[in-house]
């Protein structure tokens, strides 16, 4: 049995982080038991959520574990897709993980005080207060440092909000009317796209790039989508 290790659910929506989500749902997409072992990232193999045991192999870093079980279990995707559609479907996966994803933290880690606090809450918050606050304000910290080696963070609120209301826009304009990225039938990037798109559009979390992706119907449509298809269990209506 696959144990995937992850942040609690909050919010209505399968998980806080994307690259959790992400993982759950290329697992329900795929159909492939497992369990939720729900964990802070205070002891996990790189110092990040999610990772899986596979019956004692622990594999973490979103894009490895997803690897890893389309060679444990099958890669539906190459059956699906062409080598040109997998190439797309790489490509636009990199937007939103390498891209997109980062103006979504930034909104919530480094944007407005209000924001920092309703996404403390929703991570430390069910730890002791004077360790939240601790843990808190040193996992704040290293974020930062993160988001500036990235380069992101060099950039102004304003001019990273307006990249990543590009994002939105290509990726409102690739959806178009089909059900899924890639067609009629998921793939991995939809399980990339629903774990970006459902935390920028369902959490509480306010920002210019928020309110840009949710004049995205198509966009909105997508997620109330996935979660009803996916996540039935769940409450986040959008």
């Amino acid at each position: 049995m696959i144990k995937l290790y992850q942040f609690a659910r909050t919010w209505g929506i399968p998980n806080l982080s994307s690259f959790c989500v992400k993982v759950e749902t290329y697992l329900r997409i795929n159909k492939l038991p497992y369990e939720i072992v729900e964990t802070l990232p205070l002891k996990a193999p790189r110092g990040k959520l999610p990772f899986i045991d596979d019956d004692g192999r622990k594999v973490s870093d979103s894009r490895l574990i997803v690897n890893y079980l389309k060679s444990a279990y099958g890669d539906n995707d190459a059956a699906l897709l062409s080598l040109e559609q997998q190439g797309i479907a790489k490509a636009y996966e990199r937007l939103l993980e390498e891209h997109l994803y980062w103006g979504c933290m930034v909104s919530r880690w480094n944007y407005t005080e209000e924001n920092w606090q309703t996404n403390k809450q929703a991570i430390f918050g069910g730890l002791p207060p004077v360790i939240c606050d601790v843990v808190a304000a040193i996992t704040r910290r290293k974020f930062k440092a993160q988001i500036i080696g990235h380069g992101i963070g060099r950039l102004t609120h304003e001019e990273l909000f307006e990249l990543g209301k590009e994002d939105i826009d290509s990726l409102a304009n690739f959806l178009g009317d089909k059900p899924y990225f890639m067609g009629d039938k998921p793939t991995s990037l939809d399980a990339s796209a629903y774990g970006i798109l459902v935390n920028a559009l369902g959490c509480p979390i306010k920002s210019p790039l928020k309110d840009h992706a949710l004049t995205k119907q198509n966009l909105m449509d997508y997620c109330r989508r996935m979660q009803a298809e996916f996540f039935p269990e769940l409450s986040w209506e959008g």
